[in-house]
């Protein structure tokens, strides 16, 4: 069965069926393009939404290209739309290569244009006060200053990501970026020239506009309280990555207040004294105190993180908080004195009225329901709150924005129900669609589930994972990702693995020794390597070919109990009479584990193994719903099939450096 609906959509539109076939003008402009019945079926259903003003949830499975599949109906279409992604990565690939390839492929040329958020884009203001040293900060070079300056003069569209020879995560960039708490605004000086000024007028007038589901989201407010919008009206609305939305809308529609914003308002104050030709002492005896206040509040909130960073809301939490307010009142006092010197410190002044605003905010329980919490840092804390339910508020701007909406992912159903995606994100009878992927994980994929291992919550449980991992290691000489439910379990693992066992004769990757992209090109380029990792690469990873031929998973990926979210999602559904395990913690740990095991198979000629190790798989009744929301692969308990698979694959044997 290629797919399945869940609903009627009522006559298929037919113009599709030469343009996805074997003659597909797509060969022309993409390598290696190959027609997908599902491809076609997919697009067929975003043209109907397109025509007919639906809203439509589809979930395509990996390898039938979505992408492609609703570009063409949308660039087809002539409408203006937005499509929206749920990382940067996926924008700039939408935006630099699917939609001019299939822009070509059509025939048709398209205006379009990419918007990220304030932080993607050079700020010329902030870079003057960079280069003429009154914004520092003591991590950053001399050399990615230089870098940043000699960029900045060349730049056409300031969007950092032009830029390969400064570390992404080089603090440089939080000194030249703006924020919604830093950016001056029509008062800046470089307006006329402004970067995100400039992105936002190509935006207004393009056909087709590429954001980011935050910046969506964001900009789906505005409208509904009647301010000015940064997007133009939209006849469509694509969301990929859909199975995102939710949990980004509860950070959109939450509160933080964090110490980092603090020390930046702090540090920025100072600089903007001195730009404005003062005597930095106007403000050093305050920004003094508030940063004294800020230290101690992290001291007080320090500890050994791990993997629980929550810290309950109690009296000691609130009396910090409310010593921050008032010392953040002070400086907003101080600063308003001075505000009429330039409209950088007349910024800073209302910026910190804002951070006093949101933390009388976060310090009034009687406000809106919902959760309060500290995150904590190993040198950084972030007071926060989040509201119950972002179903309600989803629906309203969702529904009084666009009658045309087309949800997508790869992992968005649980069993063949999309009833846990559509209650998240308050979708009213939505059509829906199934579509399974294209690949033969029959034959080319097998799920082991290895026999004999402990519960989870046992000692010597991660060292089991790996006694039961390492024969198929051997088997397919590395080319396996490991991972992990958490940071313990990863340190545990790599701990093992490089000291207790002599080493593995195959190269270790673990998370957190590089960038990610960095990693992965590593890994590619290894072709025998063994990557351990957490959250970050259970997603958005895509590794073809024989370098990755094993994923291993430790647990099933339920989220942690000490999660503050967690609880309070759980609270609410028990207070609907609803079973908080079965609506919520069920259905998420399917789609987080649909997506780990996604990693393996990202091809037609791609093979592979995945192993879970969690014996609750097989003794726990809920064992076969994440078993039925899995590709159809061979399944087996025991090692001999696994290594009777792996043998039948190899053309030759896999070539290592001694036994692991």
């Amino acid at each position: 069965m290629i797919g399945s609906d869940t609903r009627s959509g009522g006559q298929k539109p037919q113009k599709f069926a030469g343009f996805f076939g074997g003659d597909s003008p797509l060969a022309n402009v993409l390598h290696n393009y190959s027609p997908r019945p599902e491809q076609q079926i997919m697009a067929e259903r975003v043209a109907q939404a397109i025509a007919e003003s639906n809203v439509l949830v589809i979930e395509a499975g990996t390898g039938i290209g979505k992408t492609l599949a609703y570009l063409v109906p949308v660039l087809m279409s002539g409408r203006r739309v937005i499509i929206s992604t749920g990382t940067r990565a996926l924008q700039d690939q939408l935006f630099n290569k699917d939609l001019p390839a299939v822009s070509r492929a059509i025939g048709r040329p398209v205006d379009i244009a990419l918007l990220k958020g304030r932080q993607n884009y050079l700020c010329r203001h902030r870079l003057h006060l960079v280069a003429s040293g009154e914004l520092t900060h003591r991590a950053v070079t001399a050399a990615d200053v230089a870098g940043a300056s000699r960029w900045g003069t060349l730049t056409a569209t300031g969007d950092i990501a032009e830029v390969d020879y400064i570390p992404e995560n080089s603090p440089v960039w939080t000194l030249v970026t703006s924020t919604i708490d830093n950016c001056l605004g029509v008062h800046c000086p470089d307006y006329d020239s402004c970067h995100v000024v400039d992105a936002r007028r190509r935006a207004q007038a393009a056909d087709v506009v590429v954001v980011n589901h935050h910046l969506l989201l964001a900009d789906l407010a505005l409208k509904e309280d009647g301010f000015g919008e940064v997007l133009p009206g939209a006849d469509a609305i694509i969301v990929d990555e859909a199975h995102q939305l939710a949990d980004i809308a509860t950070q959109f529609f939450g509160l933080h207040v964090g110490s980092r914003r603090l020390f930046n308002l702090a540090r920025d104050t100072t600089a903007e004294c001195i730009n404005a030709g003062l005597d930095r002492q106007l403000v050093e005896s305050h920004v003094h105190r508030f940063e004294q206040v800020v230290r101690e509040t992290q001291l007080l909130f320090a500890g050994n993180t791990d993997d629980t960073n929550a810290i309950s809301w109690s009296t000691t939490v609130v009396e910090a908080l409310e010593q921050i307010q008032m010392q953040t009142d002070a400086l907003a006092a101080r600063l308003n004195e001075i505000a009429d010197a330039s409209a950088g410190l007349s910024r800073c002044a209302d910026w910190a009225v804002t951070v006093a605003d949101h933390l009388g905010l976060l310090l009034d329980e009687s406000g809106e329901v919902g959760i309060r919490w500290i995150d904590r840092g190993e040198r950084s804390f972030s007071a926060r709150f989040a509201p119950y339910d972002v179903a309600e508020k989803l629906n309203r701007v969702i529904y009084k924005q666009c009658r045309t909406w087309v949800f997508t992912s790869a992992t968005l159903a649980v069993g063949n129900a999309f009833d846990h995606f559509t209650e998240r994100t308050g979708l009213d009878e939505p059509e829906t669609c199934l579509l399974q992927s294209p690949f033969d994980y029959a034959r080319n994929a097998m799920l082991y589930l290895p026999r004999g291992l402990p519960q989870p919550n046992t000692t010597d449980y991660t060292r089991a994972v790996l006694d039961a991992t390492l024969p198929v290691l051997r088997a397919t000489g590395g080319r396996a990702f490991l991972l992990f439910t958490s940071h313990r379990a990863l340190r545990e693992a790599a701990d093992d693995l490089g000291r207790n066992r002599g080493g593995l004769p195959y190269p270790i990757l673990v998370q957190g020794e590089a960038p990610r992209d960095k990693l992965l090109d590593r890994f590619r380029a290894l072709g025998n390597g063994v990557l351990l990792g957490t959250g970050t690469f259970w997603e958005g990873v895509d590794v073809r070919g024989s370098a990755l031929t094993v994923v291993m998973i430790d647990k099933l990926p339920f989220a942690s109990p000490d999660d503050p979210l967690l609880k309070v999602r759980l609270e609410h559904v028990q207070r609907q009479g609803g079973n908080p395990f079965v609506r919520h913690q069920l259905p998420q740990a399917v789609i987080a584990l649909k997506q780990g095991v996604g990693r393996l198979i990202r091809d037609f000629d791609d093979w592979g193994v995945a192993i879970i190790c969690d014996p609750r798989l097989v003794t726990r009744s809920y064992g076969r719903v994440f078993l039925d929301s899995l590709p159809p692969m061979q399944q087996t308990d025991r090692f001999d099939d696994v290594e009777r698979f792996i043998r039948e694959r190899y053309k030759e044997p896999p070539v290592t450096v001694g036994e692991p």
